[in-house]
């Protein structure tokens, strides 16, 4: 005779459905400082993305109405999960609340993927440049696990500029992961450098990252030649201030703004925000 449980008025509870519009059920959250966080939810069967591309999600406002921002998807497109890298804003109107969720909980995502970093926007290109400034490595993060960002460049350099060490740590376990990686560790190669920066605390390599490129240091620590418009192709994904300042350098090379529908050998990411893309 088997044992038997008697069924309690708990356990008899059916499961919880959604409350949320468009709602998705949050899988992993991990706190990396005290200002920077990121996240994984569940994926809608529908959702079919770019790699580059983000979403609007957030959670239901006092009001009742949902309060979304924009955010790039951090994982490439071939994941069975979204992740998400985002900053802490205390009296954000979203972050102040998103940055206590847990796993098991539910945000709103729109299942409607638009943005311009994404290997369409760009003529084809022997290197490419990723060019971000704190939580704006979001979109990059997906693009570097990207089997296409191997297939189409010889070279792929990530650079990433932040105030502090702790808050270059997402980037650097990332990259550190990828060699390993039984998905798009051989598609890699030795084709992925890695660039850090901060602008506060003593590190390794000190400055911004459009300092570095303006005096050339930026080619000669990685033994590279200037950017030009016939091998070199960039994405940006910072500041307003970042973006501005970088174009201008990139036209200075000789490089071109693209879009979706007419590509060239730079694209910007306008809607990187003040609470986090």
């Amino acid at each position: 005779m088997t044992d038997q449980t008697p069924v309690t008025e708990t356990a008899a509870q059916p499961v919880a459905t959604p409350v949320l519009p468009d709602a998705q059920t949050v899988t992993q959250v991990r706190h990396w400082t005290d200002r920077l966080f990121s996240f994984r939810v569940t994926r809608p069967q529908s959702l079919r993305f770019r790699s580059g591309e983000f979403v609007m999600i957030g959670l239901m406002g006092d009001n009742g109405r949902p309060l979304l921002r924009a955010y790039s998807i951090a994982s490439p497109s071939w994941d069975d999960e979204l992740e998400f890298y985002s900053i802490k804003v205390p009296d954000g109107p979203l972050t102040s609340r998103l940055q206590h969720i847990e796993v098991g909980d539910q945000i709103i995502l729109r299942p409607k993927p638009v943005g311009t970093l994404v290997h369409d926007a760009l003529l084809p290109g022997k290197t490419l440049w990723f060019f971000a400034t704190g939580t704006g490595i979001a979109p990059f993060a997906s693009l570097v696990r990207e089997p296409e960002t191997y297939e189409n460049y010889d070279r792929v350099i990530l650079c990433h500029t932040c105030r502090e060490v702790a808050e270059l740590e997402y980037g650097k376990q990332l990259v550190e992961a990828l060699a390993d990686d039984p998905l798009i560790g051989e598609f890699i190669g030795d084709k992925l450098t890695y660039y850090p920066t901060t602008t506060r605390e003593e590190s390794p390599v000190m400055g911004r990252v459009t300092d570095r490129l303006r005096s050339g240091e930026i080619f000669r620590d990685l033994g590279l030649p200037e950017i030009t418009r016939e091998n070199d192709r960039a994405m940006v994904c910072g500041s307003m201030a970042l973006n501005t300042e970088l174009k201008e350098i990139l036209e200075g090379y000789g490089l071109r703004e693209g879009a979706n529908s007419d590509p060239a050998e730079y694209v910007v990411e306008k809607a990187f925000v003040g609470e986090g893309t």
